[in-house]
């Protein structure tokens, strides 16, 4: 017979293999979470792309459902308007952000997959938020140097997300600091990386899990460090570091 020890590390790795990205300590906690605030309130247009983006073969990439309730929520306190989105995929989050900020509020949105874009893009349609959508095809990082370059974006952004190839964070935020504004937001999501940021190195993990750890914990410490900004890790969905630009 397993002893309770045994039987919370048994539950700990199954709750490890479901891939919802909550690193809560169990399923039917995240699961009461989901069940009593998130799904109750998620609007139909983002039910309807959640449900459509879990038939995709890549769907452990989407934004959950928690955390796009939290950014919808937070979107609306800072009274956001003209935001940016890096990594897109088909666009749970982008549809969360599109529906908290105004009529006349903006996103540009950019993924090197437009084809990820296409299959939700319907969605974001119907629910009559397109138009507040720039979207781009291709690599940010010569973008955002454009814009830097510029010289017309710099302090314009309200917010920023970044849910894309960890091993860039570091370079998007080398640029994003110069183009959100002072007192704005930057969100980076997967900072806790399932769990692996404290996982000893010989630790068993998926191959793209083991890849990327090494870039999320530089990034950790290189926004710990950073005096432009005021950070707040939080264990929302796979963790998202919250950043407040105070110079």
């Amino acid at each position: 017979m397993a002893t309770s020890g045994e039987e919370q590390q048994s539950q700990a790795g199954r709750h490890q293999e479901v891939g919802h990205k909550s690193l809560l300590q169990s399923d039917a906690l995240y699961q009461y979470i989901l069940e009593t605030s998130v799904y109750p309130r998620e609007p139909e247009c983002m039910k309807e792309l959640r449900e459509l983006t879990a038939k995709h073969p890549w769907n452990i990439m989407t934004t959950s459902a928690d955390e796009g309730q939290f950014l919808n929520m937070l979107l609306k306190l800072i009274n956001a308007k003209n935001t940016m989105e890096i990594g897109v995929y088909t666009g749970y989050s982008l549809l969360a952000t599109a529906l908290a900020i105004p009529e006349d509020g903006k996103i540009l949105a950019m993924d090197i997959n437009k084809e990820n874009y296409e299959l939700g893009l319907p969605v974001i349609q119907k629910a009559g938020v397109a138009h507040k959508i720039d979207f781009k095809e291709g690599p940010a990082l010569p973008v955002l140097d454009q814009m830097i370059e510029d010289g017309n974006h710099h302090g314009s952004f309200d917010f920023i997300f970044v849910d894309a190839d960890k091993d860039n964070y570091i370079n998007y935020h080398k640029r994003l600091i110069e183009l959100v504004k002072v007192g704005g937001l930057i969100g980076y999501d997967n900072t806790l990386w399932n769990g692996s940021v404290v996982a000893p190195p010989d630790a068993p993990m998926r191959k793209y899990v083991r890849y990327y750890r090494d870039f999320v914990l530089e990034l950790n410490k290189a926004l710990a460090a950073d005096p432009r900004i005021e950070i707040c890790m939080l264990p929302v969905g796979d963790g998202i570091t919250l950043c407040r630009r105070i110079q």
